[in-house]
């Protein structure tokens, strides 16, 4: 087995082992980590027209939508990706919060391709494991790693990942194509990577 076959079999052990920790908090301990996430003062500015992107929560992910709003009520363009899946990348469309939103290609709800599409200069990234590297582990398919990697060429961007504590893990194993958090936020804490 070579090197690269043998991180990501352990990737996936570590993702099953926090997507179970994560799973296993109520709904209500979910959703007061939302608030508290939402409520929490980050060392960002936002300068008129700055772009954040979220993300809509699937299965027990962390809601992003009270952050959103907190940003959006501070004077952020809000937008939510869209899943090419040919491409297996991710592209930003506007969105507002009482605007409605349509089931993309993997059953995941995303703005209509009628909304404008746009390059965010925050990203708030779902992951499934972290470390305090700045590390992430998601579901797999590449998805963020390539959609980062194609931002990041492009402008400074400001990648976010949201996670409840329980997600975290002593070392994520890195692959090459792995793209790092700038910052983690969770309902315990900040853990701010940028002056490292």
């Amino acid at each position: 087995m070579d090197g690269n076959r043998f991180l990501a079999n352990l990737k996936d052990d570590f993702r099953r082992g926090a997507l179970a920790q994560r799973d296993a908090l109520s709904p209500e301990s979910r959703a007061g980590a939302a608030m508290i996430v939402a409520a929490r003062t980050l060392p960002l500015e936002l300068p008129p027209g700055t772009i954040v992107a979220g993300y809509s929560p699937i299965h027990s992910e962390l809601d992003p939508f009270p952050l959103m709003r907190a940003f959006a009520l501070k004077g952020a363009t809000l937008a939510l990706p869209v899943i090419i899946a040919r491409d297996h990348a991710l592209i930003f469309r506007a969105w507002q919060p009482d605007e409605g939103l349509v089931r993309g290609p993997l059953g995941i709800f995303q703005p209509s391709s009628d909304a404008d599409e746009v390059d965010p200069d925050i990203v708030l990234v779902p992951l499934a494991a972290f470390d305090r590297a700045g590390h992430r582990i998601g579901y797999g398919r590449g998805y963020y790693d390539r959609t980062l990697q194609n931002l990041r060429a492009a402008k400074k961007v400001t990648v976010i990942g949201l996670a409840f504590a329980v997600q975290e893990i002593e070392t994520v194993p890195r692959l090459p194509h792995d793209e790092q958090l700038d910052c983690v936020l969770t309902e315990r804490e900040l853990i701010d990577l940028r002056s490292l």
